[in-house]
Parts: C-alpha cells; sequence; structure tokens
C-alpha cells in the first residue's frame, strides 16, 4: 500500500475523530492499554529480536537501551494511555473570545490538526505515547518507525488497533507506515494528506526532515544540555543533580551533556564531582581548570558541541556567570539548561538570559518531559519557537479556528 493510501485511510478516521466524545476517546485509550497489556508478552518477544539485531549489527549501547523494552516499560506504555484519559479534553477548549460592538461573537477554540506524521527512531514506546496523545486530541497517526524497532513496532500498533476496534473507533487512526528508506520521502512529500510532520531521533533525520519536507513540521531537536554551578552554589545540592541529569537515564535528549563550574566553586565542588562522576562509570573530557582537580580526557571543541547520549561529560572552568551564558549561548541546541546557585540574582539573569526551550534553577533537566510536567505523555520536546516549543502535550497537538456567531449582521 502507497504512503498515500494510508494517509488517505488517515483522513477518513480523523473525520470521526474530530466528531468523536471526550468518553469515547477515553474508552479509546482505556482499552488500547487493555490489549497493550495482553499482548505484553508478544511485544517483548518482537522486541527481543530486535534487540539482538541490534547488537549483532554492533549498534552502540545507547541507541539498544533506547530500543529495549522491559515488562515494566510495556507497563508504562499502558499507565501513560491511561493517564492520558484523565486528563481534560483540549478540543473545543475556547483559548479566547469577546463580544464585538455590533454584537458579533468571536471564539478562538482548538481543534485537531487531523493528521499527523510521526517519524522516529528506535525508541518504540514513542509508538504508544505517540497514538494515545494523537487520539486524545482528536487526530489519526501515521508512525514510521525505523527498521531498527519494526517488529516491536508492528506488534504495539496491532494491540492499539485492536483496542481502538473494540470500543467501536476507527483502526486506522493508528497506521504503521512499512517499507524502505524512500517512504521516509513519501510522507514528507503528502502536503495535502498529511498536515503536520514531527520527526523525532538523532540530528542527522531531523535535518532530512526539516530541510525536506513538504508538509509543516514541528521540529524536536537535539539535547546539548548544560549544568551551571554558580559561585554560590550548594556543593551537595549541585552534585546531586549533576549525576542525576548525567547518569539516570543518559541515552535521552534531556540529560547533561556539558557541566560548567564557576572558578570560585572549583576548589570546593570539583575533587567530589571527578570521584562520584568516575565511581558511576563517566568519562569527563575536561579543560586544563577541571583536569586540575582530577584525572580527566582532554576536551575539545568538538566534545562541547556534542550530544553525546552516552556516559561521557564535556567540562570547562569559567571564570564567571558571563563566561557560561556565552559557553551555553555558542553550543547550546536550544533544548534544556540548567544553573545551581544560592543567588536570586543570577538565577534571574540566567533565567531571562539563556535561550532554550527550558530553563531551570537548581533541578534537574531530568524533569523536562511531558510526563513530568502532567501532560502525560508526550509527542516530543520541541526546540524551536513555532507552534510548540518544550514538552509537546495535548494542547500542543491542537490548532485553532475562530468560531464567529451572528445574528445577521453585515458589514458596512
Amino acid at each position: 500500500m502507497t504512503v498515500n493510501a494510508y494517509a488517505i485511510r488517515a483522513r477518513d478516521a480523523a473525520r470521526v475523530l474530530g466528531r468523536a466524545t471526550r468518553a469515547h476517546k477515553d474508552e479509546g485509550l482505556h482499552a488500547m492499554a487493555d490489549a497493550l497489556a495482553k499482548a505484553g508478552s508478544t511485544v517483548l518477544e518482537a522486541n527481543a529480536s530486535d534487540v539482538a539485531r541490534a547488537e549483532a549489527t554492533g549498534t552502540s549501547a545507547a541507541l539498544v537501551d533506547r530500543l529495549r523494552l522491559t515488562p515494566d516499560r510495556v507497563d508504562a506504555m499502558g499507565a501513560g494511555l491511561r493517564d492520558l484519559a484523565a486528563l481534560p479534553d483540549p478540543v473545543g477548549d475556547v483559548v479566547r473570545g469577546w463580544t464585538n460592538p455590533n454584537g458579533v461573537e468571536v471564539r478562538q477554540v482548538r481543534v485537531p490538526f487531523g493528521v499527523v506524521g510521526i517519524i522516529y527512531e528506535a525508541r518504540p514506546n514513542v509508538t504508544a505515547d505517540a497514538a494515545g496523545i494523537c487520539l486524545k486530541s482528536g487526530n489519526a497517526v501515521l508512525l514510521r518507525g525505523s527498521s531498527s524497532a519494526a517488529d516491536s513496532n508492528a506488534a504495539i500498533t496491532e494491540a492499539l488497533r485492536t483496542g481502538l476496534a473494540e470500543v467501536g473507533l476507527p483502526a486506522d487512526a493508528v497506521q504503521l507506515v512499512p517499507g524502505p528508506r524512500a517512504v521516509t520521502d513519501e510522507l514528507m512529500a503528502a502536503r495535502g494528506l498529511v498536515d503536520v510532520l514531527i520527526p523525532r531521533g538523532g540530528a542527522g533525520l531531523i535535518d532530512h526532515v526539516v530541510r525536506g519536507s513538504q508538509v509543516p513540521v514541528i521540529e524536536t531537536g537535539v539535547g546539548n544540555c548544560h549544568v551551571y554551578v554558580d559561585a554560590t552554589a550548594d556543593p551537595d545540592t549541585a552534585l546531586a543533580i549533576l549525576l542525576n541529569a548525567k547518569t539516570q537515564r543518559p541515552s535521552v535528549c534531556n540529560a547533561a551533556e556539558t557541566l560548567l563550574v564557576h572558578a570560585a566553586a572549583a576548589e570546593t565542588f570539583l575533587p567530589a564531582a571527578l570521584a562520584a562522576l568516575a565511581a558511576a562509570g563517566v568519562t569527563v573530557h575536561g579543560d586544563a581548570g577541571v583536569a586540575a582537580y582530577g584525572e580527566v580526557v582532554p576536551v575539545t571543541d568538538g566534545d562541547f558541541a556534542e550530544e553525546y547520549l552516552s556516559l561521557d561529560l564535556a567540562a570547562a572552568v569559567v571564570d564567571d556567570l558571563d563566561a557560561a551564558l556565552a559557553h551555553i549561548r555558542r553550543y547550546s541546541t536550544g533544548h534544556s539548561e540548567t544553573i545551581v546557585t544560592e543567588s536570586q540574582r543570577a538565577a534571574a539573569r540566567f533565567t531571562a538570559e539563556v535561550d532554550a526551550a527550558a530553563v531551570l534553577v537548581n533541578a534537574s533537566s531530568r524533569f523536562v518531559d511531558g510526563g513530568e510536567f502532567g501532560f502525560g505523555a508526550e509527542i516530543g520536546i520541541s526546540t524551536q519557537k513555532l507552534h510548540a516549543r518544550g514538552p509537546m502535550g495535548l494542547a500542543e497537538m491542537t490548532s485553532t479556528k475562530y468560531v464567529v456567531t451572528g445574528s445577521g449582521q453585515v458589514r458596512g
């Protein structure tokens, strides 16, 4: 079946979802979660096949971690679907409204996009997350996963479609689009059939979609995330935040990739930090200022620009807050940036001057996540400035329309 054929079926499903009540969509989410639980062993067997194939071809440990499912991760996918059912439905929300002097009422209301295409790499949990968010927000979804997760994605999609059909919602609201790499380009060319594309993956995939798509794109960017330890930072707080941001799950986009330490805090903070990072298996790529306090790999400019997605960390000692801000401006990908400080003035400058989707004060960048923000499962984290920025939940998966109501008024 061609991409256009999948998209036409998705448009038919989207028309049904656009009229569906919240209760019916929520019923669908619970049914998808139930079907996923029943298919748990099938999903894990399919995933084991994907993981074995990836390991046999020398795939990096970071990408294998993104690919691998466990019983807990499958359970989490189902829980995410149920969490979405408990959230308010954004469709029909009035963003703003007013009545003109002539009595004409104007309301701006949230509406679904229609058909959303998701192009993603490795992580099979995206299959369930994207399907659930799109269903709740009234959109049909075309899922274009990577070949590395082909078996996992197929098993998950089959379960989700089964759940939808059981409650009378169109199974074609969730479709996996298989095929060779050329299929991705066909999806990117399906203007008029697909309303928006969202790429999730590495820099190469995102750049390919952003530069080549004829369909509007919401860009989810890579995460070269910094932790800046200010002169006034509490060392224990800073260390806890750094270790969590770097090691809690290093293969994801909101993990820390660069540490910056104010020169006045280096002597107190760095010896303990380097020892703790080494104990956690982290390789520090440090400048001369960092190397003065422990064993490091010499850092390069390329290291400062790297999204490692592994137990590697670039590190530098900076003269002051100005130098930290300049470093972040040069190397940041605009994802998530953290300051650890006891100074309200430093925190205010950092939050005002750092240009990123999320700016954190005394908190780990691992909190930059739709679930942690209370959005339920997220569709991705946007690093662009139009139409959405930061973690994208239900509201970000809608557009708006103006509903204008009169009583026979005409314009003079």
